[in-house]
């Protein structure tokens, strides 16, 4: 168990997180759950050997904090990872209940053990991504599971790339009305947002757009169609870079809009992780890693 502190939390929260899971304690030492859960928490994280990493979190003296992660009551407890919160709970929960809240998400203690890795036998091959054959393939597995959002994510996901924007919509059109819940299927709407701002521009757009911004560094909607532009034109890391130079100067322009087209590329970007052996995190794409410490630091800033 590890006191932390604005100082400390990137390296001990953020960076942390990337492989190992982090349940973070959000508590106060007025706060009479707050004294039976934090014992339960300790017990657990030995049990469980390394599976995840246990810290605290004083809310009366890191209040920038926990006003970053919305706590509201505690004892609060989020568990990070790969740099991002996945789940939490509130009040003092029994062993047995945070025993089964973890065990939702970290991967059983015998899971895949190193000799199983070594002998695993070599996949066959698979279609190339983006070629006739995967889409043909990911339009089968929509056809067979329609109400499955990651499959369709996936399906929508392969045709945006292929520039097949006319039959990307097409098959998003079943679930825009879940678009706002769903965090995949609102990273497909940004996407789509962005290419329909790329083609109602006008020429050149891009340099009209930095021409402004040379002008006036917070003309953030300026900015932000920009980064548009770049989404369009599958630019990630130049988009991110002008959101979070709105970011920087404003974190809550235009109700969230630049933290949430930024969390959106974050999800088109990330790739599926690799198995691994017992108790470890898959590594994470090395630009996914670097960008979302980039917005942990300004937000939390």
């Amino acid at each position: 168990m590890i006191d932390v502190t604005i100082a400390n939390f990137e390296t001990e929260v953020i960076e942390a997180s990337m492989t190992t899971p982090v349940l973070v304690d959000f508590w106060a030492p007025w706060c009479g759950p707050c004294k039976s859960l934090g014992p339960v928490l300790e017990k657990v994280e030995e049990a469980y050997a390394g599976r995840f990493k246990l810290v605290k979190i004083n809310s009366d003296d890191e209040q920038q904090l926990a006003g970053a992660f919305g706590i509201r009551s505690i004892p609060t407890c989020v568990l990070l990872m790969n740099g991002q919160p996945v789940d939490g709970f509130m009040g003092a929960l029994p062993e047995g209940q945070v025993k089964a809240f973890l065990d939702k998400h970290l991967p059983p203690a015998d899971e895949l053990p190193p000799e199983v890795l070594e002998e695993a036998p070599v996949p066959e091959p698979v279609a190339e991504p983006g070629s006739a054959d995967a889409l043909a393939a990911l339009a089968q597995a929509v056809a067979d599971k329609p109400d499955d959002d990651n499959v369709r994510f996936d399906f929508i996901k392969a045709l945006l790339l292929a520039g097949r924007t006319d039959d990307a919509k097409v098959a998003f059109a079943p679930v825009i009305a879940k678009a706002a819940a769903v965090r995949k299927l609102e990273a497909l709407q940004h996407w789509m947002n962005a290419l329909d701002v790329a083609d109602n521009a006008y020429e050149p757009a891009d340099a009209a757009l930095a021409a402004r911004i040379a002008t006036n560094k917070r003309d953030f909607d300026a900015r932000y169609e920009l980064a548009q532009h770049h989404m369009a034109a599958q630019r990630w890391t130049a988009a991110m870079d002008e959101l979070l130079e709105i970011l920087m100067r404003d974190k809550a322009w235009n109700s969230d809009l630049a933290r949430k087209t930024y969390v959106a590329i974050l999800e088109i970007i990330d790739v599926p992780k690799p198995k691994v052996a017992e108790g470890q995190i898959p590594p994470e794409d090395p630009t996914v890693a670097t960008y979302r410490r980039r917005l942990s630091s300004v937000v939390l800033s």
